[in-house]
């Protein structure tokens, strides 16, 4: 199954992930990402679960805990984070990408603080997904702005 996903995912450069790979892509990024700081949190957990679910309104929170324990087995075997991210560049839409580097920094200021780790994370992956760092920052800015009118 995660051998198949792999396969998925380097075949398609030319043609857009199916929601089931998409969906498992922006999961595992997200674990990855919260476990950067060897310190992968119930809350960063709950997190992953929550953003899943808005993300995809489809997902209840069964089927959202279900997609991320199965990203947390992908993100277990997927070593090469450029490999990855830039597989999901190929296939990922511009917009759908700026929408993942929303997410990853949602997680990231979950707690109220910024981890060098899970930040430093995040500042790797968003250029290796095309999304430069002003866009980035931008991304960080209306979540910080979402999260503070909360």
């Amino acid at each position: 199954m995660i051998a198949d996903f792999f396969k998925r995912l380097t075949a398609a450069k030319d043609a857009p992930l199916d929601a089931g790979d998409a969906r498992l892509a922006l999961a595992a990024l997200l674990v990855r990402v919260a476990r950067a700081n060897d310190d992968y949190t119930t809350s960063e957990i709950a997190k992953i679960d929550v953003i899943l679910v808005r993300h995809y309104p489809d997902l209840d929170a069964n089927a959202a805990a279900a997609l991320r324990a199965e990203a947390e087995e992908i993100e277990d075997t997927a070593h090469d984070t450029i490999k990855f991210t830039r597989s999901i560049k190929d296939a990922v839409d511009l917009e759908d990408r700026m929408e993942v580097v929303e997410a990853l920094w949602e997680l990231v200021l979950a707690d109220g603080e910024r981890d060098h780790e899970e930040e430093g994370a995040l500042r790797l992956i968003a250029p290796l997904l095309g999304i430069n760092d002003r866009d980035s920052a931008l991304a960080r800015q209306r979540v910080e702005a979402r999260e503070g009118a909360k």
